[in-house]
Order: structure tokens, then sequence, then C-alpha cells
């Protein structure tokens, strides 16, 4: 089975709304650029680009970005209740790290509960399981 490859340079998807090197532009820039691309971009276009970012799996989060940069009813206009969505979650707050526990409740084990140990540990005895005088090591 042969395989057509293309002999032109890459092109975006027909549903991209902006052009393959603003979009290479907006993909690469950092914290501190991505806004100044941004603005050079119309509104309505802007949130096309962001409600098109959010729906790829792999650029998700670059969506969010664009989309803390858009208006709402913009979002709303190009991509109906979706934009709503997104606009919403472009502006939540970041979610507050996992409380560690305490170290003394680190160190302690529930009953029934095994200590893990590190290499080197000292071996535990052999445990008798009584009535034989076989004695087997559960290690």
């Amino acid at each position: 089975m042969t395989q057509a490859h293309p002999t032109s340079g890459a092109e975006p998807e027909v549903d991209c709304p902006v052009s393959l090197e603003v979009l290479g532009e907006v993909y690469r820039a950092d914290e501190f650029d991505l806004p100044m691309i941004l603005e050079q971009i119309p509104p309505l276009k802007r949130a096309q680009l962001a409600a098109y970012l959010y729906g790829k799996s792999h650029m998700h989060k670059l969506g969010l970005k664009v989309a803390r940069s858009c208006d709402r009813e913009d979002l709303i206009r190009v991509a109906g209740e979706i934009g709503s969505v997104i606009h919403g979650q472009a502006h939540l707050k970041p979610a507050k790290p996992a409380p560690t526990a305490a170290p003394e409740l680190r160190a302690k084990t529930l009953p029934g509960q095994k200590k893990v140990s590190l290499a080197g540990a000292p071996a535990k005895p052999a445990i008798s399981l009584g009535g034989s005088a076989k004695v087997r090591n559960f290690d």
C-alpha cells in the first residue's frame, strides 16, 4: 500500500482560525510574550482560537490561556454555551496543593498495617505458625 506525502509545507487544519505562523507563535510564546501576540489578533478571531485550542486535548491549557484574554460575550458568540464554560474555567483560581500530613502522623502505623523498611534494615526473625516443627519465613 502506498501512502501519499505532502510536498508543500505544513498547513493548519481547516477549522483553525489563524495561520500556521500565528498558531506557532502562540504555541511557542512564553508567559511574557503571549499577551503581546494575542493583542494583535482581533477579539472574535482570538475567541475562535481559544475555542479551537481548548478542543484539542494536547493544547487544552493553552486554549484556557488564550481565553483569559477574551471577553465572555465573544467566547459565547463563537462557541455558544461552551464559550461560557471556557471563560469560567479560564478564570478559575488555581487549586491549592493538598496538605501534607504532619511528620508525627506519618510515622504511625495503623493496627494490622505493616511498616515498610528501606534497604539495609535488619532482617525480621522467622515467623512460626505453631503446631509444626517447621519454621516459615514470609519475607
